[in-house]
């Protein structure tokens, strides 16, 4: 039984249809992680129509850092990385997308950049120098992270990659939408945060397909764009005192 007041971090992975990533990825969690500090592992499930589920419930018995959140129906990966957050017990948050391509080893590189950094740093976001994407996808994040970039002024090179660590209060205080997970970088800027982009390694998908495709993440991110752009537009920061 892990002491719940003890977990300092908390790894949040959110999944749809992976039942053969969960097992490598949740035992490279626990071997990053183990030697490094208290950590507890949060899958949420966004109504998987595999056996993902039947994977991660037979883990719980051989993790016990694994704790499992189930969607009773498909929300995608922003809820699902929202629902984690809020069912997380740490004051930190690592997220990993489930299918295995961000590795857990460049967990405790981010958590010694955040020890190193001033107070206000609230998140360490993952940069694939080297992407092992086909050519068409690492072709439109190019694209879409240059047109990002234009419009946020973010500074951010690869806002669209799920390895990230951030402070979870920071991170619940944000305003939320679907796709959000897409632009946290310059969600914490605008809420008065600094970020840091770290390079971090980045595989080949070594089993099951992509729940996404260079069109429909066109189609929608041109209107969360121009969302993201007026949220920044009309924020309004101020400091606070009791008296």
């Amino acid at each position: 039984m892990i002491d719940a007041a003890a977990i300092s971090l908390s790894v949040v992975v959110p999944v749809y249809n992976e039942e053969g990533n969960v097992g490598p990825l949740v035992r490279e969690i626990v071997a990053a992680l183990r030697s490094v500090t208290r950590f507890e592992i949060v899958y949420v499930d966004d109504c998987s129509t595999d056996r993902t589920l039947a994977a991660l419930a037979t883990l719980k018995a051989e993790v016990p850092e694994l704790r499992v959140v189930r969607h009773l129906g498909n929300a995608g990966q922003s809820t699902a990385t929202r629902n984690g957050v809020k069912a997380a017990r740490g004051a930190w948050i690592a997220t990993l997308d489930g299918d295995g391509q961000n590795d857990p080893a460049d967990i405790p590189k981010l958590l010694a950049r955040r020890d190193g950094a001033p107070s206000d740093v609230k998140m360490f976001a993952g940069w694939r120098v080297e992407r092992k994407d086909s050519g068409s996808k690492r072709w439109a994040s190019k694209w879409a992270n240059a047109i990002r970039a234009s419009m946020l002024k973010d500074d951010t090179p690869d806002t669209g990659c799920g390895i990230k660590l951030f402070e979870r209060e920071a991170f619940l205080d944000l305003p939320y939408f679907d796709h959000m997970h897409r632009y946290l970088p310059a969600l914490m800027q605008r809420a008065g945060w600094k970020t840091v982009s770290v390079p971090v390694n980045h595989r080949p998908r070594a089993t099951g397909v992509s729940k996404y495709n260079n069109l429909n993440r066109a189609l929608v991110g041109i209107r969360d764009l121009h969302g993201v752009a007026w949220l920044i537009a009309r924020a309004r920061r101020t400091t606070a005192e009791e008296i």
